[in-house]
């Protein structure tokens, strides 16, 4: 599984310039702003899901979004969502719960994980996600973040969640 420095790697050589900051680990939302301090622009919750047939979901929205998950799996066609355990999330992503992010997509070279992302993020500039470690934040573009999902071969859903 890439790692952090991986991810840097990839984004240098992509042309895409971040901002990584350091700080304590954080497992939730609320630990977040907690800690980031006056980190600019947006910031987002990331659920990994699963529905019963297997198939993995990442969603990405803005923080302060609530989700219904069975209106969600409604609105993308899916089966019922569940919560991926932390075991098929390592498998699949290569992070533990807390460091969730969509930069680990880096990770998923089979394309397994269907990425959404709420609209209302990518109005937001910088976006900040964890670089596969949630005791790091990367500031990165909206436009350069497509562009990395694009080189990892994951075409996102954008929906208003």
């Amino acid at each position: 599984m890439n790692g952090p420095a991986d991810l840097f790697e990839l984004l240098d050589t992509l042309g895409i310039e971040t901002q990584t900051f350091t700080h304590d680990a954080v497992f939730t939302v609320d630990e977040a702003r907690r800690i980031r301090g006056d980190i600019p622009g947006g910031h987002s919750k990331n659920l990994f899901l699963r529905t019963k047939k297997g198939s993995m979901w990442l969603i990405v929205a803005r923080e302060d979004r609530g989700i219904d998950l069975k209106e969600l799996a409604a609105r993308l066609g899916s089966d019922r969502f569940s919560f991926g355990s932390p075991r098929r999330l390592m498998d699949a992503l290569g992070v533990i719960p807390g460091a969730v992010t969509p930069l680990a997509v880096i990770n998923d070279e089979e394309g397994a994980v269907r990425v959404v992302i709420d609209r209302g993020l990518l109005e937001e500039s910088p976006l900040n996600f964890h670089p596969l470690d949630n005791a790091m934040t990367t500031a990165i573009t909206p436009r350069d973040f497509l562009s990395f999902l694009e080189s990892t071969g994951h075409e996102p859903i954008v929906i208003d969640l």
